[in-house]
């Protein structure tokens, strides 16, 4: 067996190409053994016949897509499908042959290659070659295998050559001179016209500055460039008249911005062209002489002064005339007016410094040919100061002065305000009234500062001869003409401490300007009010309090009073009375005698009776009330029994005093008959409960 066949690639004859043949040492040829093919291509592309272990090829074959195939092949018993011996693996080999032409990566190459290039692998024919008149070329280049020999294979290719741009050609203008036209009311950054240079180049190497170089508008106009299409846009640099210049010449002039040196010799990159630019004329507004206007008017001018003048004119060359106004948005008032004729501002009411100082109202000049055209300016009237007021008191005053004050005691300092504005600032003057500085008991006291103080002119004062006085100051202003005010001031004669602080004065106390704030007075009303109703809760408590028993302790035995202070049953105990008869009694009352006077009859001592056994607690309570109410001898207040009862849970049992009667063990209370007078009623008491029993 081999372990390696060749085949030759693109078999084209019609019947399977024979590739080779396996045989074993353990075929006898009598049909016994099976071969059998596995691997790459096995059964498709490779066939084995199983009885005489020939190979075939199914198919043409292609070594450039795949060189190699690796098979495995076995000889097996036919009859027991044992394999007879291990199996073998071979190789098959494809043996090239010349079927394929050269063929380029790329369909079409394409190259670039600068303008007035020297020579390169690609070499150019032509010298000095210009982008401007050819910018591509294209070259068929042939590849041959097998060194060009007979018998060998081709392959094409076409390259595209593009010539790349260099800045060899300068910008020019297609004509020497332009001209364009612009109204004079455009104002700064309007544009005027576009101009344009050709540039042979592209790119980078196109690229134009436009400047103004020369010409009478040098400083009106201004271009620029536009970078997308590289024109020059000549723009307003100033404001235009008409009538002072209708004609403008420019010179303008284009560049290339990147010039390459070696091609200096070409000439100079850049031209010039002249650009002519006519002013138009446009009816314009008229124009004030000033951007705003500044008057000056005493406050005392009278209606129709005349306070100043504004001046327009129509700027174009027709001088059309010119009509006033002031615009009443500005001047509500009507305080001012102005001449249309000459623009002659003058006054319309009567100005006051002291309510407005400043006035600023707008002044409209207009075209009478074409109202349309109208322009207006600020007028600014500012008042000037005018001596018309007189000084008065900063605040109303009222002092007092002490009884006790000694002669001339500072006793008030007083100020003084005005209304005017003088240029060298107030002065004031301060002087008593003509008719009251004759035998007054005060003085002024002028400081020279704007202020004045009152002093006194006695040793002592008398609040019951002369309780208040009233001093008339006047007040004088230093301006021209000179300004007067009198004012009063009230001074009251009060006691005074030691310290000169005041205590009071005849007949009322002194009301300080000031006065209690509207706090203070809230706070005193919340006072008071808290005060009130503390009390009122004080009293309600005393009336609820339950009256304390007057006698605590067993010891303190006084007349007609008999303190229980046992513990009772609680809840529990419902045997020693009738719990629902002591809630709701009926109360029995006859032959009630009066407790406001003396009774008429008086009568003797008498025994209280013995009750009888398991007597109701309701009868009980009747009967004892009954006879206290009956009882002369009783004190003018009821008797105070406070009875408490022990429940049957506690091991104390009942302490009730209310069944004692009826036990067996009633204690005997005639000691109470040795303790003396004061023990008296107490010994009639249960002594005599002793004797009914008894008897």
């Amino acid at each position: 067996m081999w372990n390696q066949f060749f085949l030759l690639e693109e078999y084209t004859g019609s019947d399977y190409q024979y590739v080779g043949k396996l045989h074993s040492d353990q075929d006898r040829g009598d049909g016994s053994l099976k071969y059998i093919l596995s691997g790459d291509g096995a059964g498709d592309l490779f066939i084995i016949n199983e009885n005489t272990g020939d190979i075939q090829a199914t198919k043409r074959l292609d070594r450039e897509e795949k060189p190699v195939y690796i098979l495995r092949a076995q000889a097996i018993n036919r009859k027991t499908g044992r394999p007879v011996e291990p199996e073998s693996e071979f190789i098959i080999k494809i043996h090239d042959i010349n079927d394929n032409e050269p063929i380029f990566t790329k369909e079409v190459y394409t190259a670039t290659v600068p303008e007035m290039s020297d020579v390169g692998i690609i070499k150019t024919a032509l010298l000095n070659m210009d982008r401007e008149n050819r910018e591509q070329y294209q070259v068929v280049i042939q590849a041959k295998d097998m060194g060009g020999q007979m018998g060998g294979l081709s392959g094409t290719t076409t390259v595209n050559i593009t010539l790349t741009d260099v800045n060899d050609n300068p910008p020019r203008f297609p004509q020497s001179t332009y001209q364009f036209k612009i109204p004079e009311s455009s104002p700064p950054g309007t544009p005027i016209g576009r101009i344009k240079a050709s540039d042979a180049d592209m790119g980078e190497n196109a690229e134009i500055e436009y400047s103004i170089t020369d010409g009478e508008g040098l400083d009106m106009f201004d271009v620029i460039t536009d970078q997308e299409t590289q024109e020059g846009i000549i723009t307003v640099k100033k404001l235009l008249d008409f009538e002072k210049q209708k004609v403008y010449t420019l010179k303008v002039e284009a560049s290339n911005p990147h010039v390459e040196p070696r091609f200096l010799y070409l000439g100079p990159f850049k031209d010039s062209a002249t650009v002519r630019i006519v002013v138009e004329d446009v009816d314009e507004p008229p124009v004030f002489s000033k951007l705003a206007y500044i008057v000056q008017v005493r406050e005392d001018a009278q209606v129709n002064t005349t306070i100043g003048s504004v001046s327009a004119q129509d700027p174009d060359a027709a001088r059309n005339p010119v009509r006033y106004s002031v615009d009443r948005h500005t001047d509500m008032d009507r305080i001012f007016n102005i001449d249309s004729g000459n623009g002659s501002i003058f006054t319309s009411k009567l100005l006051d410094r002291e309510t407005l100082l400043w006035h600023n109202i707008t002044v409209i000049a207009t075209e009478i040919n074409n109202p349309k055209q109208s322009s207006r300016v600020p007028l600014y009237i500012k008042v000037l100061d005018v001596n018309d007021n007189a000084p008065e008191f900063a605040e109303f005053y009222e002092t007092f002065v002490c009884e006790k004050a000694k002669a001339d005691q500072l006793i008030q300092t007083l100020r003084a305000v005005d209304k005017d504005d003088p240029y060298s600032g107030h002065q004031f003057s301060f002087s008593l009234a003509p008719e009251a500085a004759i035998g007054s008991n005060f003085t002024i006291q002028d400081n020279k500062d704007n202020t004045a103080g009152i002093l006194t002119r006695k040793n002592g004062y008398n609040r019951h001869e002369m309780s208040t006085y009233l001093l008339p100051v006047v007040i004088s202003d230093n301006d021209y003409p000179v300004q007067s005010s009198t004012g009063t001031v009230t001074v009251r004669v009060c006691a005074c401490d030691h310290h000169g602080n005041m205590q009071s004065c005849h007949a009322e106390a002194l009301i300080h300007p000031t006065g209690l704030s509207t706090g203070a007075l809230v706070a005193i009303l919340l006072c008071i009010v808290i005060l009130l109703v503390t009390v009122v809760l004080f009293a309600a408590l005393r009336r609820q309090r339950k009256k304390e028993p007057l006698i605590i302790s067993k010891e303190d035995i006084r007349d007609n009073i008999v303190s229980y202070n046992d513990e009772g049953g609680g809840e529990e105990d419902t045997q020693a009375f009738d719990i629902g008869t002591l809630r709701n009694p009926e109360a029995i009352e006859d032959n009630k005698l009066r407790r406001d006077i003396v009774p008429e009859t008086l009568f003797l001592p008498r025994r209280t009776p013995t009750a009888r056994d398991n007597t109701d607690v309701r009868d009980f309570i009747n009967q004892r009330l009954k006879e206290n109410d009956t009882d002369p001898t009783a004190p003018p207040y009821d008797s105070l029994a406070t009875y408490a009862y022990e429940g049957t849970g506690s091991v104390a049992d009942s302490l009730s005093s209310l069944e004692s009667v009826t036990t067996d063990g009633d204690q005997d209370y005639d000691y109470l008959s040795d303790w003396g007078p004061r023990f008296k009623k107490l010994a009639d008491m249960y002594g005599g409960v002793d004797s009914d029993k008894d008897s």
